[in-house]
């Protein structure tokens, strides 16, 4: 399983698709060689390596990276809010503002969307963990939230991992309206998330640096939403106001340079979640899908 290609639906092709992974022999060799499993935990998961290679992403020589990213992953310069020769660093250009037009959000209020643009699994019910992801391993919510209580509020309640790869937009947004309270950080590590590392052990979520807020919205209750960290995007920048109203598909902040991840977790009884993202996930199988569209819908 660890050297099987990492298979997704896209929404929009309609098409089971093969990710295409920036970095994967090093991944591979890191999460699947004796060796890269030593340089794993003594270097690759500590904040150190990721702030160097970030570090080298903000440099303006980094700047001759972004024309050749873009062909080879097939972007739509017509997307971006500002001009390719703008960006000053490779840094600049990864967390790169879209047209509002680019990413449409769904008006409906009984819909909750999707924060980020990239590859999701969706649980319907978070104390049935077993085998959505890799059979034989499950998510512990207590260790992912970091506080038994609110776990007990989240039990029995819907689950959407939502993961960035390298080469999607990397700006996330609210998945629904209401007031966001103040963000508490978690964990120090910066595993991989790639399928490559979560394969073999989905407890890297509970251990990797994570900044967890709650959502309190008149229609959707108490909403859990939680930006994790990885491997080279050991940091994050939030751009709204922690206490002031919000709206659905609001931008809430952007991740550096690197892939990551984001969870959003609803009490049990609040939501169905979407029919492709259910299939597709007990199939585990990812589905593709950008922000702003149906993630979910009040029961």
């Amino acid at each position: 399983m660890a050297h099987d290609p990492i298979q997704f639906f896209n929404r929009h092709t309609r098409q089971v698709e093969v990710e295409r992974i920036y970095g994967e022999p090093f991944l591979r060799w890191v999460y699947g060689n004796p060796l890269g499993l030593l340089a794993l935990h003594a270097l690759v998961k500590r904040a150190l390596f990721s702030r160097w290679y970030g570090w080298r992403m903000t440099r303006p020589v980094s700047a001759h990276r972004i024309l050749p990213f873009i062909q080879e992953y097939h972007l739509d310069p017509a997307e971006f809010a500002d001009p390719t020769h703008s960006f000053k660093s490779f840094n600049e250009f990864f967390y790169r503002r879209l047209k509002p037009s680019a990413r449409p959000i769904d008006p409906d209020p009984r819909i909750a969307v999707f924060p980020a643009d990239g590859r999701h699994l969706g649980i319907a019910n978070v104390s049935n963990t077993e085998g959505f992801y890799v059979k034989g391993q499950r998510l512990d919510l207590g260790q992912l939230l970091g506080d038994p209580e609110l776990a007990r509020e989240f039990t029995g309640g819907s689950l959407v991992l939502s993961r960035l790869c390298p080469v999607d937009y990397h700006r996330f947004h609210f998945p629904v309206a209401g007031t966001a309270g103040n963000p508490r950080l978690l964990g120090r590590w910066l595993f991989s998330v790639s399928p490559i590392a979560l394969r073999q052990n989905l407890a890297y979520l509970c251990a990797n640096k994570r900044s967890l807020s709650l959502i309190e919205s008149p229609d959707f209750g108490r909403v859990a939403t939680l930006e994790v960290g990885a491997t080279n995007v050991g940091s994050w920048q939030y751009t709204h106001t922690p206490g002031a109203p919000i709206l659905k598909g609001q931008e809430k902040g952007f991740f550096l340079f690197g892939g990551s991840l984001t969870i959003t977790l609803f009490a049990p009884g609040r939501v169905q979640l979407a029919d492709d993202l259910l299939h597709h996930s007990r199939l585990h199988r990812e589905l593709y899908a950008r922000v702003g569209e149906t993630m979910a819908t009040l029961t």
